[in-house]
């Protein structure tokens, strides 16, 4: 029997490579070392003794693609060093969209949504996150992650009891030496189920989760993207959330809700963009480079609807986007100014942060052309009051580019839109 097109040219390829025919190649995805379920925890009966929602979406996305998985354990302080040192390619495992690591990686579209809270026991005088957040009371918390940045941003005035492992952060509380512990709406349910008499305050927070690609992995990034994008589509995803996460989990990865949020990841870097430029004793506005930003867009565009095979959106309405994106950004860096320098160290603008923003900005140029045709302005400026959460965007500048979004889509007619999933031709 003749070998199908596709089956001859990975033959050849193999064999080209070196690789034996049928030989899977390898992907090294790092995972957190300690449990953080439902994302990934220890299962003996497991594949790798390890399971949860990101690692069935992970053996999925390895089955379509033909890798092998190797799966590689991190700590959390060390996740932005060992992604760039090369220890794996891509991370996973219920990670939160962050700045700080934007800056080190490329984030996937997000796979699910969750939000920061603490459990008490019942019988707690807390009765909000107020009374937790004074000198008196301790709360317990996973170091090095994003729980520990919530936990030292929302109760400056507790002590903290930072530790290393999630299951110690659980077992403090139970054992009375924390007044709460820190953890998220994801997680508490099983925390829950063991500890019926704790209760929950909060959420205090809304995140985002992600996989996180490494930087140079430009190929291996749009890849994911068009996967998961595929999946959300036909429901795949939407069947493993309600199987990890539960029947209520939100969708996160089509086009107007990855684009939401991948603007809402650029608009996170404008605190450090405005640091740097204080630093650099610059001002907000920049009419050069934003003719340069401007024309870079309209060209990542171009670039993102030829991957695709569809005709480009007009450049008036792609301008319009990127004009609203500036002018939201500005903002941000203006409020930013207004106040003392962070006690941090800024980080580069030219080393670190702008490139952080152009492989943001080439997933937000990819998921523009995936617009279903004509949004309404309503429906989306509804959807950008939820999604787009950076502190210091004012409304009016979040409803400008939920505005230009509805005029870009009503300028996508159906005709252009790519036939099928798109899998493979990436944001």
């Amino acid at each position: 029997m003749r070998r199908p097109l596709a089956a001859r040219l990975a033959l050849a390829l193999c064999l080209a490579l070196g690789h034996p025919a049928g030989a899977a190649e390898p992907l090294r995805v790092g995972i957190p070392g300690d449990d953080y379920a439902p994302f990934s925890f220890a299962d003996p009966a497991a594949p790798d003794g390890v399971d949860g929602f990101d690692l069935a979406l992970l053996r999925a996305f390895a089955r379509e693609r033909g890798f092998a998985l190797e799966l590689v354990r991190f700590r959390w302080p060390e996740l932005g060093t060992a992604l760039a040192a090369g220890r794996f390619e891509l991370a996973a495992g219920g990670i939160t969209i962050r700045p700080e690591r934007s800056l080190v990686g490329r984030f996937s579209v997000p796979a699910a949504t969750s939000g920061a809270l603490v459990l008490v026991h019942a019988s707690s005088p807390a009765s909000a996150l107020e009374d937790l957040d004074r000198p008196e009371r301790s709360l317990a918390v996973n170091g090095g992650g994003h729980l520990e940045q919530v936990a030292r941003a929302r109760f400056p005035r507790a002590r903290l009891l930072v530790l290393p492992q999630n299951a110690e952060v659980r077992r403090a509380l139970l054992e009375g030496r924390a007044d709460g512990a820190v953890t998220d709406t994801l997680e508490a349910p099983s925390w829950q189920r063991d500890a019926p008499a704790l209760r929950r305050l909060g959420p205090f927070t809304r995140d985002r989760k992600a996989w996180l690609v490494r930087a140079d992995r430009r190929d291996l990034a749009r890849d994911v993207d068009a996967w998961l994008l595929a999946r959300e589509a036909d429901g795949t995803l939407g069947r493993l959330r309600a199987r990890w996460l539960g029947p209520d989990a939100t969708a996160t990865a089509r086009p107007l809700d990855a684009l939401l949020a991948a603007i809402d990841e650029r608009m996170a870097l404008m605190p450090a963009v405005a640091e740097a430029k204080r630093r650099g004793a610059r001002l907000p506005r920049d009419p050069a480079r934003e003719a340069r930003v401007l024309a870079a867009g309209q060209a990542a565009v171009r670039e993102a609807a030829a991957r695709l095979r569809i005709r480009p959106p007009p450049e008036a309405e792609v301008r319009a986007l990127y004009r609203a994106l500036i002018d939201g950004a500005v903002a941000i860096e203006e409020a930013t100014l207004a106040r003392p320098a962070a006690p941090a160290p800024a980080a580069d603008l030219e080393l670190e942060i702008r490139p952080a923003l152009g492989r943001i900005g080439e997933r937000i140029a990819g998921l523009a052309v995936r617009l279903p045709p004509a949004l309404e302005p309503a429906e989306v400026r509804a959807a950008a009051a939820e999604a787009l959460r950076t502190p210091d965007l004012p409304d009016a500048r979040r409803d400008e580019i939920a505005d230009a979004i509805a005029a870009l889509s009503l300028a996508h007619p159906v005709s252009r839109r790519p036939s099928g999933s798109g899998v493979g031709a990436g944001p």
